[in-house]
C-alpha cells in the first residue's frame, strides 16, 4: 500500500526517511520509532512527535519508547485525526497540542528577483527570532540598512532544508517574502538539498507567499507536538 499523492521526488524521499525514519506510508497511520525524536534539532529543540501525510496515508516519527503503546493505538483508527487527542498522553506529552499544518516544497521556485543578502545568523541587526537558525539567513534591508524581512533555513539534514520568512510590519505588501522565498529555495536547490516550507492551514497570507515563490499547494500535510526544551 501506497500513498496516492503526489510524486515525491528523490531528494524529499531522503529527508523525509532521515527525518522521519520511513518514507512513503505503508499504511494509513505509519509508527516509526525514529531515535532522532529524543535528539536536538536543527535548533537544539526536542521535537518528540514529527509527521507528513499525502494521499490519505501519513507517517509519524515518534520517540523509540512510545513507539509500541503508539502503534497499538493507531490500530484501532483509521486516520490521523481520531489519533491526535491520545497521543501526547502517549509519548509522556499530555499536556499538549497535536498540531496540523500544510506542507509543501519546490524544485522549480519562481524567477522573481532577488531582494536580500545572506548574513551570519549572529548579525546585531537581526531580529532575536532569527537567531536560532543554524547557517547563513537572507536578509533584505530598507534604506537605512534596518531589517525588512528576511528568511532562515532549517537545515534538517543533507537532503532538505525548511524555509521561514518574516516581514516587518512597515514592509509589507511590496513582494519581498515571495521574492526572498524564492531565493533561498535556489541556494537550497544549488547546494544539492530539497527546499521545504510548512505553514498553519489558516495562514492564508503565507499560503499566498508560498503560492508565489513556486511551493505548490499539493495536499500534503505536516503534524507534530511543541518543542520540547
Amino acid at each position: 500500500m501506497t500513498p496516492t499523492g503526489p510524486n515525491f521526488p528523490d531528494g524529499l524521499v531522503a529527508h523525509l526517511r532521515a527525518w522521519l525514519g520511513a518514507w512513503p506510508p505503508e499504511s494509513p497511520v505509519h509508527i516509526v520509532g525514529w531515535p532522532l525524536r529524543q535528539q536536538p534539532g536543527w535548533d537544539g529543540g526536542r521535537y518528540p512527535v514529527a509527521g507528513v501525510g499525502a494521499g490519505g496515508m501519513v507517517v509519524l516519527s515518534v520517540p523509540p519508547a512510545a513507539a509500541e503503546a503508539v502503534t497499538a493505538a493507531s490500530r484501532r483508527v483509521r486516520s490521523i485525526e481520531a489519533l491526535a487527542h491520545r497521543l501526547p498522553a502517549l509519548v509522556g506529552r499530555p499536556g499538549d497540542n497535536f498540531g496540523q499544518g500544510v506542507f509543501r516544497w519546490s524544485t522549480r521556485p519562481s524567477p522573481l528577483p532577488d531582494a536580500g543578502e545572506w548574513v551570519d545568523a549572529t548579525d546585531p541587526r537581526l531580529p532575536a527570532w532569527m537567531g536560532p537558525f543554524n547557517g547563513p539567513v537572507l536578509v533584505a534591508w530598507d534604506a537605512e540598512g534596518r531589517y525588512a524581512a528576511g528568511v532562515g533555513r532549517k537545515r534538517h539534514d543533507d537532503h532538505g532544508q525548511e524555509l521561514a520568512v518574516a516581514t516587518d510590519s512597515a514592509h509589507r505588501g511590496r513582494g519581498l517574502a515571495r521574492r526572498l522565498v524564492a531565493q533561498a529555495a535556489r541556494r537550497v536547490l544549488d547546494e544539492g538539498a530539497v527546499p521545504t516550507y510548512l505553514h498553519a492551514p489558516d495562514n492564508l497570507a503565507s499560503a499566498r507567499v508560498a503560492e508565489a515563490a513556486g511551493f505548490p499547494e499539493l495536499g500534503c500535510s505536516v503534524y507534530g507536538l511543541p518543542t520540547a526544551s
